[in-house]
């Protein structure tokens, strides 16, 4: 081969290696974002041998083999313009067109995805919704039949109507005329028999002169506790004098009267007493914006507001868990993916209708608890364990797993049953940025391993494989607004057994319990937790619902730890909380250790150190912080 052949080849090889981007523009449909990532893949595929004319001069490039065409799909279908060449080494953009990509399974990224970018932009948005139509007047009720899905009766837990989410008929109002929390005329529990493993409540509660539910099929008790609340599905009631006596289905029930922690109250005075409510029974529904689903004869029944017009309304519920996720394995992650602009909504989370929802904390659901007597000792300062608990994690509208630098830059997740954003185990690196979180029924942000299912929830966790350990994620400059508003147990921002994330510059209001929850294990032992920073947030008007709480909590050892220049003011004051004086600005808890706690903003000194372990050091907190310090909190404005 001659050297003009030669620096020819060089040539068109330098010119095939440099970074360029290929388009595939999807339309709406069902499945046409999957068949944009399928059609990349087979791109990528066809690509990995590079060959120039018939010289037998081949390259082999697996990783980035992308062609340099346009990929369209209008109305599902796929065509391909031809191309006359391939460039390695570029990145794959997949960019979706406005409009309303219904999915029936979630969307998966997979390793095979590396490189690949989605961008949206206004009005994209991926819903695991499905409409509700053929609206009939039946009396003061709208009905309208459910359709099956996939090929099943639907089940929900939550609806929308034209954006605006309606309540599940309950015995507690929708609004109130003073404008007043509805929540505070919940009643309370009047006693618990934990052997019979029995609530005795009111007997108004459950039969008076506008309703009774003694006939209800399938109600729940949602009961105030504590930290948590518990979703129980009734089973039995009976009316005993002025009380009713209400047993529960198991799984729940079981779990629920065996944990002691966070258990019901009942005080001397009954002034403490657990709150709760009751609902999904028709009985209950007597207000406008309320709504019941009759499994059964798969019939839905709505009574509108005022300013809803059932015959143009869009009605949405809830069908798909999990829109997307991105699953690669230990050894071979999803790397180098960016989602831009996307809005995910309608996600659903049905496990407290199939077997109940009795929470540890921050959401986990326990799987088994017990209490111990005696006590047990613990080693190295760690307080007596006087319960053992095994949890899960509920599920998450978008999940991360086994990846590497994913990331998510002003994209919108909104009317979610449970969490929204999950990066859970083997992730590392990848952005979280300017993005809104709004209308979410549990966390926002989730981060982190809280122990497998087989790891007691108060032994340190610090797997052999370091790489499960969620490291190096980066939350920042997102807007985090009504979450936890079916959990109220659940967080805005959780993280649980991370390394070297940095939680800075979010804004999170209207939260039911904590806004900032780092830590997880309840003992100071060495674990897989360090090096995290959570600074310059401004979280306010939080704890909406639940106490034992903060504006930003801490648990477990932590070496290396920042929560620093901070702004935590505004909670709420709800009257029904178990101990009305058991709330803090910040809260380092149990086994809480190798913390720094500096330069937070706060109106008041009213923290808590709870059973701290070494080296957890505070400085200079409190209303005298500078106002540069106050004033640079919370979201930056480019």
């Amino acid at each position: 081969m001659d050297t003009r052949r030669l620096l020819t080849i060089a040539a068109l090889i330098a010119a095939a290696l440099t970074t360029r981007a290929t388009d595939y523009v999807v339309e709406p449909g069902v499945f046409t974002i999957e068949q944009a990532l399928q059609q990349a893949r087979l791109d990528r595929l066809h690509n990995s041998q590079f060959t120039i004319n018939n010289s037998q001069f081949t390259i082999h490039n697996s990783q980035f083999p992308i062609p340099n065409s346009q990929f369209t799909i209008p109305n599902s279908q796929s065509s391909i313009p031809n191309s006359q060449s391939s460039i390695l080494n570029s990145q794959f953009t997949i960019r979706l067109r406005p409009g309303v990509y219904r999915l029936t399974q979630p969307v998966i990224l997979r390793p095979e995805d590396s490189g690949t970018r989605i961008i949206g932009g206004p009005g994209v948005v991926i819903s695991g919704g499905v409409q509700i139509t053929g609206w009939k007047r039946q009396g003061r009720l709208w009905v309208a039949d459910v359709p099956l899905w996939n090929g099943r009766p639907l089940e929900f837990r939550q609806l929308w109507v034209n954006g605006r989410k309606a309540v599940r008929a309950r015995n507690v109002p929708v609004t109130t005329a003073d404008g007043t929390d509805p929540f505070e005329q919940m009643p309370r529990i009047l006693s618990v028999d934990k052997a019979r493993e029995t609530i005795y409540v009111p007997r108004s509660a459950i039969l008076n002169s506008q309703f009774s539910i003694l006939n209800s099929q399938f109600p729940e008790l949602v009961l105030h506790e504590m930290w948590c609340i518990a979703n129980l599905r009734v089973k039995d009631i009976r009316i005993e004098g002025d009380s009713a006596a209400i047993t529960f289905h198991n799984p729940e029930s079981h779990i629920h009267f065996m944990h002691p922690w966070p258990s019901p109250m009942v005080t001397p005075d009954g002034k403490h007493n657990s709150a709760f409510f009751l609902t999904n029974a028709r009985e209950l529904l007597d207000e406008p914006g309320e709504w019941f689903l009759d499994t059964e004869g798969r019939k839905l029944y709505y009574m509108p507001r005022h300013d809803e017009d059932m015959l143009t309304a869009d009605v949405e519920a809830p069908a798909l868990e999990t829109l997307l996720r991105v699953e690669g394995t230990p050894d071979n992650p999803v790397t180098d993916v960016s989602l831009e602009g996307l809005t995910f909504s309608h996600a659903t989370w049905m496990r407290p209708s199939l077997q109940g929802h009795a929470p540890l904390q921050a959401g986990m659901y326990m799987i088994e608890a017990y209490k111990i007597r005696p006590q047990i000792s613990r080693p190295n300062g760690d307080h007596k364990l006087d319960n053992q608990g095994w949890v899960g994690r509920p599920a998450a509208a978008v999940v991360v797993n086994t990846a590497q630098n994913v990331s998510f830059t002003d994209c919108t997740f909104e009317h979610m049953a449970s969490t929204a954003l999950d990066y859970h185990r083997y992730t590392r690196g990848g952005t979280v940025s300017r993005c809104r979180f709004h209308d979410i029924g549990g966390t926002a942000i989730l981060a982190g391993s809280f122990g497998p299912e087989g790891h007691e929830a108060h032994l340190p966790y610090d797997p052999a494989d370091r790489r499960e350990t969620c490291t190096a994620l980066t939350i920042t400059d997102n807007r985090i607004d009504d979450a936890a508003n079916e959990d109220w147990g659940a967080i805005g921002i959780a993280a649980g057994f991370v390394r070297g994330i940095c939680i800075a510059h979010n804004e999170i209001s209207n939260v039911s319990y904590t806004g900032i929850s780092l830590g997880w294990g309840w003992n100071q032992q060495t674990c897989a937790m360090a090096d995290n920073t959570v600074r310059a947030n401004y979280i306010h008007h939080y704890a909406h619902h639940m106490y034992d709480t903060a504006g930003i909590y801490t648990l477990g050892s932590q070496p290396h730890t920042f929560v620093e220049q901070n702004v935590v003011d505004s909670i709420y004051t709800p009257s029904y909380v178990h101990d009305p004086n058991h709330w803090f600005y910040l809260y380092t808890d149990e086994g809480s250790s190798y913390i720094t706690v500096r330069n937070n903003w706060t109106p008041a000194e009213k923290f808590l150190r709870n059973a701290n372990g070494p080296g957890c050091t505070w400085e200079n907190n409190g209303p005298h912080v500078a106002d540069s310090i106050r004033n640079a909190a919370g979201i930056r404005h480019p």
